[in-house]
């Protein structure tokens, strides 16, 4: 995996775009139902990067981003991927000191490849999401199960689907993911 690539994943990881709530129907998730919040962020105009900046809700993505320097790969118009991003919230959730620490410059190269594991190559659309694995750009799979009652990505539950940027499309996710 180049350097480009990972900064690439890295960055699409980081950008959580929704508030976190219930878990959404798997009917809703396949229609690509979102919050109105999700409606408002939809700006197909704007970039991953430009996204992540502009919402106040996730300052930690916003942060991690810079820390990983892969504000400027986020930012490129000819990226095409899609991005299983987890909120501030989730990143609040991990054990207490592990944010900070992957923070650190010391710990940029777990960081890139805990935020390339969110990260899938091409654009997919809630409905065409099915239950199986999907490589990641940090090169483990991630397991997809599209139930009656919700989507989930490994553990953790898709809150809101189909975020529109120039460069890709978020899934909003309520945990973040940890490669084995």
């Amino acid at each position: 995996m180049t350097p480009n690539t990972l900064r690439l994943a890295l960055s699409l990881v980081v950008l959580g775009m929704a508030p976190v709530g219930l878990a959404i129907s798997a009917e809703q998730a396949l229609s690509g139902a979102q919050s109105p919040k999700a409606e408002q962020q939809t700006q197909s105009a704007m970039t991953i990067a430009d996204i992540a900046a502009g919402n106040e809700d996730f300052e930690i993505l916003a942060a991690a981003l810079e820390a990983a320097d892969l504000v400027e790969v986020l930012s490129d118009e000819n990226l095409s991927v899609t991005v299983f991003a987890p909120t501030d919230a989730a990143f609040e959730a991990l054990p207490e000191g592990a944010l900070d620490a992957l923070l650190l410059p010391e710990n940029r190269d777990q960081l890139v490849e805990i935020l390339t594991y969110h990260v899938v190559e091409g654009e997919v659309r809630a409905s065409d999401l099915t239950s199986g694995e999907v490589g990641t750009l940090a090169g483990a799979p991630l397991a997809v199960t599209v139930g009656e009652q919700a989507v989930t990505v490994n553990q953790a539950n898709v809150v809101t689907t189909d975020i529109e940027a120039s460069n890709g499309v978020i899934h909003v996710i309520d945990a973040v993911l940890l490669p084995m």
